[in-house]
C-alpha cells in the first residue's frame, strides 16, 4: 500500500462528516427562514463536529500530511507548481483550524444568547462545508499522486510505516490529555 492510501481513506470519512455538517447547516437555515429568533442550533452536534474536525481531520489527517508527507516533500526538489501547492495546502489547514475555533466561540456565544452568534455559526459552517470538498479534491486530484514520484519505493514504505505509527500514538495522546485535563480541574464527574 502506498503512503497516500491512509490519507485517501481518511478523506472519505471527512467527506461523510462534512455532509452531515451540511445537512445541519441546511436545517439551521430552514429554521432561520421560518423564525430567526427561535432558530435551533444543536450544541451537541456542533461539539461532535468540532471534536471530529480537531481530532480526526486536523490532528490525525492534517497531522500526518504536515508532519510526515509535507515534511518529507520539503526535503525534495519539488517543481515550482508542487511547491506552490504544498504551501497552499498548508495555509488551508491553518485556515480550517481558525474557522473551527471561530465555530466553537460562536456556539458558546449563541448559548449565551449574544447578538450575531447565529450568523457567525452559519458563516463558519458554510466555510467548513465549502472548504473541505474543495481541499480534498485538490489533494486527491492534483497533489498526492504526482508527489509519490518524489519518493523511492523504500522511502514510500518508510513513510507509510511512520503514518501507521502516528495513528497508534494519536489515541494515547488524546486520552492522556483528557485525563490530565480532568485532573487539573480537581474533580471527577465521569
Amino acid at each position: 500500500m502506498e503512503p497516500i492510501g491512509p490519507l485517501m481513506h481518511e478523506h472519505r470519512l471527512i467527506e461523510r462528516m462534512v455532509s452531515l455538517m451540511a445537512q445541519d447547516l441546511g436545517r439551521i437555515r430552514d429554521n432561520v427562514a421560518v423564525d430567526p429568533e427561535f432558530a435551533f442550533v444543536d450544541p451537541v452536534f456542533i461539539d461532535q463536529a468540532v471534536d471530529f474536525l480537531r481530532t480526526y481531520a486536523d490532528r490525525c489527517h492534517h497531522g500526518k500530511e504536515e508532519d510526515l508527507l509535507f515534511a518529507a516533500l520539503a526535503q525534495k526538489p519539488l517543481t515550482p507548481e508542487h511547491r506552490r501547492l504544498l504551501e497552499e495546502l498548508d495555509r488551508e489547514h491553518a485556515d480550517a483550524r481558525e474557522t473551527t475555533a471561530r465555530l466553537v466561540r460562536a456556539k458558546e456565544n449563541h448559548l449565551r444568547q449574544e447578538a450575531g452568534a447565529l450568523d457567525e455559526i452559519l458563516k463558519c459552517l458554510t466555510r467548513l462545508t465549502e472548504f473541505y470538498p474543495q481541499h480534498i479534491a485538490k489533494e486527491d486530484q492534483e497533489f498526492f499522486f504526482p508527489c509519490l514520484d518524489y519518493f523511492t519505493p523504500a522511502e514510500r514504505a518508510a513513510l507509510l510505516e511512520r503514518m501507521y505509527e502516528f495513528d497508534r500514538q494519536l489515541i494515547h495522546e488524546k486520552y492522556t490529555a483528557l485525563v490530565s485535563s480532568i485532573e487539573k480541574r480537581g474533580c471527577c464527574h465521569l
